[in-house]
């Protein structure tokens, strides 16, 4: 078995590119550790959503049971029977 020297510009290519690889591994860390932050948002946002579509079932059914059918001018203030 023999053994040959590389020169100083295969080294430095192989080095650049071994570097080259580790930037890319790093940044594809960064970019799936910000991919599940965004997955955790978006699952506080999901259970938020939730939240709020309940409260407005509610608010609504209970204006219904004390207004009856109808609709609701905000700006006014006012509730207009059907």
């Amino acid at each position: 078995m023999t053994t040959k020297v590389l020169t100083a510009e295969e080294i430095t290519q192989l080095k650049e590119v071994q570097e080259k690889r580790l930037q890319l591994i790093e940044q594809f860390g960064i970019i799936e550790l910000r991919i599940q932050e965004f997955k955790l948002q978006k699952e506080y946002l999901i259970v938020e959503l939730k939240k709020i579509r309940q409260e407005e079932t509610t608010i609504g059914e209970n204006l219904q049971k004390k207004y009856g059918d109808g609709s609701i001018n905000l700006e006014k203030g006012e509730f207009v029977s059907a």
